[in-house]
């Protein structure tokens, strides 16, 4: 498997990744909302969503990092 196709899969997995967590931040805030959960509940998922997002920079740092090292 060649560098390019790696790197190229790396990004489509990233790109899903942080789409499924917003997914997840919207229909957890629409959940909650509909059946009244708790502020503190609420708080929860949105701290979840906050650390997915977090994960998902993350990996977006590394696939940048990797596409300046195969510039070099």
């Amino acid at each position: 498997m060649s560098r390019d196709s790696e790197v190229s899969r790396k990004g489509r997995r990233t790109a899903l990744f942080i789409a499924g967590v917003g997914v997840f931040w919207i229909l957890a805030t629409a959940i909650g909302s509909q059946y009244g959960w708790s502020q503190r509940i609420r708080a929860l998922f949105d701290l979840a969503a906050l650390a997915g997002f977090g994960a998902g920079l993350w990996m977006t740092y590394q696939l940048w990092r990797a596409r300046q090292a195969d510039k070099d």
